[in-house]
């Protein structure tokens, strides 16, 4: 299985996409939401997604109401990961369809517990 880190700054891409890959997580990257769109529905083995809520084109609430709404991906994991911290954040973006809530900065171990709850496989295999 691999991680689809959906995010538009290339410098979260970077760190959370080394970390997970020193973890042993295969891990894939899309800088903006159509081009994230685009690989889940032209990429098998992706099972979770690892989703920033606020980018450009569309935000997050939007990804996730294209994912949900088709039926090849509505089941699909998606981990919102988000600065949005503010009281009722939380709700709203798991209201919104994500499965879980990850504020950054990320905590790895705590994301790591997460990927391990939904049974993620690893693999020393990068991408």
């Amino acid at each position: 299985m691999t991680i689809l880190i959906i995010d538009d700054e290339p410098r979260n891409i970077f760190a959370l996409k080394a970390v997970l890959q020193a973890k042993g997580y295969r891990v894939e990257a899309a800088g903006s939401a159509p081009e994230g769109l685009d690989k889940l529905r032209g990429t098998s083995g992706i099972g979770l997604v690892l989703l920033d809520m606020m980018m450009p084109e569309m935000d997050g609430t939007q990804v996730l109401a294209a994912i949900r709404g088709d039926e090849q991906l509505r089941r699909l994991p998606v981990f919102a990961v988000t600065a949005q911290a503010m009281t009722g954040d939380r709700e709203r973006v798991l209201a919104a369809g994500a499965d879980e809530y990850v504020p950054k900065p990320v905590d790895i171990d705590r994301l790591v517990g997460l990927l391990e709850k939904y049974d993620i496989m690893q693999t020393n295999t990068s991408s």
